[in-house]
């Protein structure tokens, strides 16, 4: 058990500062946040975060730059009593999010307006056994700033991040003598929900609409992997290595964003481009990746200049094929009757399809910020309908696909 009394206070002088409030076994039982006793306000000059939890936890506190950004990592504390918004006061906080982000392991990031050191970080413990983390943070120079994030994510015997995922050898294209391997990666989840509209949250959309499909991609003899079976966190780099552990012959990331013109409706279908198609494709891009940035696992850009290239030479094999998989998901989608967005197939800087080897396309189902695409989602004959659709599109390329391979071959 943990020991009473623990209480930790961080100086701000470090590299990077990182404390663990306690050092014994984690808590039998989930700690559960206490919203109306916690808060997240401006004081004085700086900021202050004051959690109420059950029961104590091990816990660490770090900042990270670009965006400056406060870090809390926790042994899993269940938030799920309170949105960010109700605690969030701060005008000095940008973005406030939180959620699991490894098993055992729960998040806070708090994106800040400007350069903060950590004041002090503690945990005190009360006579019933609830417990209150409280941190605090000072503005800071810029060059000072730059000094205390410089080791970024600390390390820790109890929690890492993953490490950067080695390219391997190009994937042998399919052709037609195996099962489809097909990756459905449900997007967001955990400590970053996606969009949000009332309480239907893009994770929850996304998760639920890929369970159903695997469900009938495998009826009809694929093989079907899911980057995330639950609400958890999965940074974007380990999307992809997913997708290459499974050997996968295609990847289909699935969305269901807003934005906030109002003027997105129906199924878009994405392409991997240098440069987004428009504006609202950047912003989406910009939305999909923040999130990795945000909890500290910003994976992006991790080939050496030899991988680089082989990399490139393996996209100009597997950009065709990728583009045919987008022609027969937009046409697929149409021929049953399903809307699409006036230019359904776009291109967008997302960091998810960069998989070199392996046609890979993102799928937006529609948009939350959408009423008329909000029904369609939830409406059961509606998603029975498109996930027909995305069946006969992924059967209907993997015939031309593996035709091809086979003139190829000889």
């Amino acid at each position: 058990m943990l020991r009473r009394g623990v209480r930790v206070a961080l100086a701000g002088a470090l590299c990077a500062v990182a404390a663990f409030a306690a050092q014994a076994e984690e808590p039998a039982s989930l700690a559960e946040l206490d919203p109306a006793a916690s808060r997240v306000a401006d004081e004085g000059a700086g900021v202050a975060l004051d959690l109420s939890i059950s029961e104590p936890v091990p816990y660490r506190a770090f900042l990270l730059a670009e965006p400056p950004r406060l870090v809390l990592d926790f042994a899993e504390v269940d938030f799920a009593a309170a949105r960010p918004a109700e605690l969030d006061s701060a005008a000095r906080v940008t973005e406030l999010g939180w959620g699991p982000i490894r098993a055992g392991w729960s998040r806070l990031v708090a994106a800040l307006d400007g350069p903060y050191r950590i004041a002090s970080a503690e945990e005190r413990i009360a006579g019933d056994r609830s417990a209150a983390i409280r941190v605090r943070l000072e503005p800071v120079p810029v060059a000072e700033f730059a000094v205390l994030t410089a080791g970024g994510v600390p390390e820790g015997a109890r929690w890492a991040d993953p490490a950067p995922v080695p390219q391997g050898a190009p994937k042998r294209r399919q052709t037609g003598e195996a099962p489809l391997i097909v990756v459905l990666d449900p997007g967001h989840g955990g400590i970053d929900p996606g969009a949000e509209v009332g309480k239907i949250l893009e994770a929850d959309v996304t998760l639920s609409f890929a369970q159903e499909l695997a469900e009938r991609l495998r009826h009809e003899g694929m093989t079907v992997v899911l980057t995330r079976e639950a609400d958890d966190f999965v940074p974007l780099e380990a999307r992809i290595s997913a997708a290459r552990a499974a050997s996968a012959d295609v990847f289909l990331s699935l969305h269901a964003d807003a934005l906030a013109e109002g003027e997105a409706i129906g199924a878009t279908v994405y392409l991997l481009a240098e440069e987004a198609s428009d504006a609202a494709s950047a912003k989406l891009a910009e939305r999909h990746d923040r999130a990795d940035l945000l909890a500290g696992v910003d994976l992006s850009g991790q080939d050496d200049v030899v991988a680089s290239v082989m990399m490139d030479m393996a996209r100009a094999e597997t950009r065709p094929r990728t583009e045919r998989l987008a022609r027969e998901l937009a046409a697929s989608i149409s021929a049953t009757g399903g809307r699409m967005h006036r230019h359904p197939i776009q291109e967008a800087e997302f960091s998810v399809l960069k998989s070199a080897d392996i046609p890979s396309v993102l799928l937006e189902l529609g948009f939350l910020s959408s009423e008329a695409d909000r029904r369609r989602l939830a409406d059961p004959v509606w998603r029975a309908a498109m996930q027909e659709a995305i069946l006969a599109a992924l059967k209907d390329w993997a015939v031309a696909d593996a035709a091809e391979a086979r003139l190829i071959r000889r």
